[in-house]
């Protein structure tokens, strides 16, 4: 599947995060972030727009009703971060730890998750739509009554994901691995499994195979 990458341009202006405390509204956009950390702070509505961030730190803030438009996070800690109602477009996640982030009710669109954990992390009541996660770490994510549209899971440990009121239709979980899943059969129907994957799921709903 094809998504749209990030529009970031080619020079860009080096600033700190914490710049955007000294902004007349809290924005930040063409800009390189390097080695910035702003944890256990609180902005509402925030917008980055057009912007790079490498080797952040981000742990335990509230960006509730953040606005992300062609932004690229690589080697970040955004680890318990509140991005509830959030808007997030067109923004790469590369090697970034998002250990207990939360995402409900928020709309994403064009993303990608490459090599980042998202152990514990909650999207319940979210709206994805070309999503990509690349060999990322989902174990106990909370996708709980969400909306998908165009996802890629590749090469994901997904033990223990919730996925349970959110149709699984037309995904491919078979590159991916899992002990456990918190799913429904009605979840299920139109998923794509490997043959190994199918014997486990029916051995969750209780199911003998006897070859």
């Amino acid at each position: 599947m094809k998504i749209n990458i990030p529009k970031i341009p080619a020079q860009l202006t080096t600033r700190s995060f914490s710049d955007i405390l000294y902004e007349e509204y809290p924005e930040l956009e063409m800009c390189e972030i390097v080695d910035s950390t702003f944890t256990n702070e609180v902005l509402d509505r925030v917008r980055i727009d057009q912007a790079i961030l490498k080797n952040c730190h981000f742990n335990y803030t509230d960006f509730s009703n953040i606005q992300l438009t062609d932004v690229r996070f690589e080697n970040c800690d955004l680890s318990n971060i509140n991005f509830s109602n959030a808007s997030i477009h067109r923004v790469e996640f590369i090697n970034c730890k998002l250990l207990g982030s939360q995402f409900p009710k928020s709309s994403l669109g064009n993303v990608r998750f490459d090599n980042s954990i998202l152990h514990l992390s909650t999207f319940d009541n979210a709206k994805l739509e070309k999503i990509v996660f690349n060999g990322a770490i989902l174990t106990n994510t909370d996708f709980y009554e969400c909306k998908f549209k165009g996802i890629e899971l590749n090469r994901c440990n997904l033990n223990e994901a919730n996925f349970e009121q959110t149709s699984l239709k037309d995904i491919d979980i078979s590159s991916s691995t899992f002990e456990l899943l918190h799913v429904s059969i009605e979840s299920l129907k139109g998923c794509k499994v490997s043959s190994y994957q199918a014997i486990q799921l029916a051995s969750l709903f209780g199911l003998v195979v006897v070859d």
